[in-house]
């Protein structure tokens, strides 16, 4: 399971690429697949944050919790919702915006908040629910976007000249600023289990090639065949990574690469804009696409098979996020405009998360 950054994306859901923290501010300023392809039917489950006009998971660990971030008319909360589908809302104190950005296996949480300001702060929340700020030294806003199980934790900050980079924080809390060569500006948006790092960045062009970061700092570029802007978007324990990109600012398609370097592009049925979001152990991957009248969720296979699908009642969908056990959560909007959380639950043994798992690092 991998995951990306409270994008921006993830604050509100809005037409990607972007960096967590930009939607999240947008809004606030504005105010399954089985593992082996079973042929079950999935169930879709929707739900809501208590008092919420608006809820936005982010992500989901290999149990089936999930954190993100909602709206009830007047600031913004974080959340956590257990397997049992209990929800647990959370604020940093003082915190004007609260949004979950990751969870871990151990149901370990980072995200960002700020306090009445544009400028935003990283934060760590414990099981027990302690919260811990941090910001990378010289950082004037800090956006987490990944936790792994070691509990590192990857994303990116602004300095003073409102220049982007990317940081690692390891679990003792020391952190390291980096930026890959030749970039003036560093998005950060997710992070394996091994701890390497995948984003993209701006060399002063207009091509904006894609990077993988290993555990060690060792940087690889990369880009799909003719890409201008390349978005790298999730990775799995694996290596293989799964993004979008664009040739001409227009049309975009999505990508998976594995970890030989070899890049297979696919789009969703009749699209203008294919966007993967996250794979999993299995090399499944969900994600989003603009076609056949609307926004409409995807599932693909490793074989290729691409399934869409929405929610009862939806406008948009947004996946965000799929577990080791192909379980996918989201957002959707309703025919008034409401966004509201969502779980596909794929019907299979929960064995298969940790086989699936255990066959990569064979």
């Amino acid at each position: 399971m991998t995951t990306h950054p409270l994008s921006a994306a993830h604050i509100v859901p809005v037409t990607r690429p972007k960096p967590m923290f930009a939607i999240f501010f947008l809004t606030l300023c504005t105010l399954g697949l089985s593992l082996s392809a079973s042929a079950e039917k999935p169930t879709i489950t929707t739900f809501d944050a208590p008092a919420s006009v608006e809820t936005i998971p982010n992500d989901i660990n290999a149990g089936g919790a999930i954190t993100g971030f909602y709206f009830d008319g007047n600031i913004f909360h974080g959340f956590l919702r257990s397997h049992d589908g209990t929800i647990t809302t959370f604020d940093f104190p003082g915190a004007t915006a609260t949004a979950g950005a990751s969870i871990n296996r151990a149901g370990t949480i980072t995200g960002f908040y700020s306090s009445g300001t544009v400028n935003s702060h990283g934060f760590v929340r414990s099981r027990d629910g302690h919260l811990t700020s941090f910001d990378p030294v010289g950082s004037i806003s800090t956006e987490p976007v990944s936790i792994n199980s070691k509990g590192t934790i990857a994303g990116m900050y602004n300095d003073a000249n409102h220049v982007s980079h990317g940081f690692i924080r390891s679990d003792d809390g020391a952190i390291q600023s980096f930026d890959p060569p030749d970039s003036i500006a560093t998005f950060v948006t997710a992070m394996n289990a091994k701890g390497e790092i995948i984003g993209y960045y701006s060399n002063g062009g207009y091509d904006q090639p894609g990077f993988l970061r290993s555990w060690d700092g060792h940087y690889t570029t990369f880009d799909p065949p003719k890409a201008l802007q390349t978005f790298p978007s999730g990775i799995d324990r694996g290596g293989e990574i799964v993004g979008s990109y664009d040739i001409d600012f227009f049309k975009v398609h999505g990508f998976v690469r594995d970890r030989d370097g070899e890049i297979i592009i696919f789009d969703g049925p009749n699209a203008i804009g294919t966007f993967p979001e996250s794979v999993n152990a299995a090399g499944v991957i969900t994600g989003d696409y603009l076609g056949n009248g609307g926004q409409h969720g995807f599932v693909r296979d490793r074989d290729g098979e691409l399934t869409t699908f929405d929610p009862p009642g939806s406008t948009r969908t947004g996946p965000r996020a799929i577990n080791c056990r192909g379980t996918i959560t989201g957002y959707y909007d309703d025919a008034s405009g409401m966004s509201h959380g969502f779980l596909r639950s794929p019907r299979h043994d929960e064995e298969e998360c940790q086989r699936a798992e255990d066959e990569q690092q064979h």
